[in-house]
């Protein structure tokens, strides 16, 4: 493993950077709070203009803060999203010429220990939004684009509320290639039908709250999908995931 990231020295602008973020939490700023200005944080951090401009601009990018031009802008306190993580998965993936295979293999790993923990932790309204996106995806079965919206919405709930909010995220920043349609992956009418009898099992055992049919029912549509996906679209399990695709 290459440690060069681990020795070589921070910027001052990143260690800017994380002083800033150390200081909204000692401080207990909240979204959309207004964090202090230009000439007192230049002040507090005894660096050059340029490069608090950098650190600023740096927790933009990561969604951190919007910053915002003119007499009463400055910098504002966002809540950052997967879309970050996201795209640092996805350059990390295509750097190492990761293929497909990658995302799904780690779906079949990861999806139904999320499962389990959800049939611990599921509240009455995730429950509710879990049987929405089921019954969205049976009573639009033919409208493909509903379809792929539903069965995203589905994962998506399940990772959340297996309370983990590493999965949540995880799950986020993926959302965009897990069903591998960017790569290709089509899904006709016999293979939307199989996925909602799928998703269903899964919801009815989720419901019970049995952990164990959850994660087994979880288990067997990811191998499912597995089967499908290595059968007709060999090519796109070989595919290397690259930044494009998000």
């Amino acid at each position: 493993m290459n440690n060069s990231s681990r020795t070589r020295p921070q910027k001052t602008a990143v260690l800017i950077a994380r002083r800033i973020i150390d200081d909204v939490r000692r401080n207990g700023y909240s979204v959309g709070d207004r964090l202090p200005s230009e000439r007192l944080m230049l002040e507090d951090y005894q660096v050059g203009r340029g490069t608090l401009r950098e650190s600023l601009r740096f927790l933009e990018l990561q969604g951190v803060i919007s910053l915002k031009p003119g007499p009463g802008g400055g910098p504002t306190l966002e809540k950052p999203d997967a879309s970050n993580l996201a795209t640092a998965l996805v350059l990390l993936l295509q750097f190492e010429n990761a293929p497909f295979r990658s995302v799904v293999e780690a779906r079949v790993g990861l999806e139904p220990m999320m499962t389990r923990l959800a049939a611990e932790r599921m509240t009455g309204e995730q429950l509710q939004r879990l049987a929405e996106s089921v019954d969205g995806m049976r009573e639009n079965l033919n409208d493909r684009e509903m379809f792929l919206d539903t069965n995203k919405a589905f994962h998506d709930i399940i990772a959340w509320s297996s309370g983990n909010a590493l999965f949540g995220f995880l799950i986020d920043a993926l959302l965009g290639i897990i069903d591998g349609t960017a790569l290709g992956v089509n899904y006709p009418l016999h293979r939307r039908s199989a996925v909602l009898k799928a998703h269903t099992r899964i919801f009815e055992a989720l419901n019970a709250h049995d952990g164990d049919s959850s994660m087994a029912a979880m288990e067997a549509h990811i191998q499912e999908y597995l089967r499908y996906v290595e059968k007709k679209y060999p090519e796109a399990m070989a595919q290397p995931v690259t930044w494009d695709l998000l």
